[in-house]
C-alpha cells in the first residue's frame, strides 16, 4: 500500500500526474529471470501503475508533471474539481488491482510474469516516446 500512497500522492492539485509515478528502470529477460516471484510482483505492479496514471493523458502530454495551464486548460475550480476526482478515482482503482494482482499474480506461471512485464515496459516506452520520438 506504501507505492499506492507515494505513487498517487500528487504534490500539485493542478498537474496531471507526478514523476514518482514513473517507473525508473527497464530490464533485460536475463535480470527478471534472476528475480524471485515476490519480486516480479512488486514490478509488475509498478508498471501497472504507470500504465493506470499515464494512459488517460497521452493524448495531452505524456510527461509529468505537467499543469494544467502548461497544456491551455484553466486551472478554475471546476477543472480542479475534476482532476482532484480523477487523482482520487485512480487512486482507488489502482489500489483495488494493486490488491488483485497481490493476490492472483503469484498463482502464474514465472515466465508469463515475465513476459507480461517485459510487455507493460514496451508499452511504457512507446507512451514516453510520444508522438514527436522524443524518449
Amino acid at each position: 500500500m506504501f507505492i499506492t500512497t507515494l505513487s498517487f500522492a500528487q504534490t500539485k492539485s493542478n498537474i496531471l500526474f507526478d514523476q514518482r509515478t514513473l517507473i525508473k528502470k527497464f530490464h533485460t529477460i536475463d535480470q527478471l529471470e534472476g528475480l524471485k516471484k515476490g519480486e516480479l510482483v512488486k514490478l509488475y505492479i509498478e508498471r501497472v501503475n504507470e500504465v493506470i496514471t499515464v494512459l488517460p493523458y497521452i493524448a495531452l502530454s505524456n510527461e509529468a508533471n505537467v499543469s494544467l495551464s502548461d497544456i491551455g486548460i484553466k486551472e478554475n475550480s471546476d477543472n480542479l474539481k475534476l482532476l482532484k476526482k480523477h487523482h482520487e478515482t485512480t487512486t482507488e482503482a489502482f489500489e483495488s488491482t494493486s490488491n488483485l494482482i497481490t493476490e492472483f499474480v503469484p498463482y502464474a506461471d514465472t515466465e508469463k510474469i515475465i513476459w507480461s512485464i517485459l510487455y507493460y515496459e514496451e508499452m511504457i516506452k512507446k507512451i514516453r516516446i510520444g508522438v514527436n520520438g522524443n524518449f
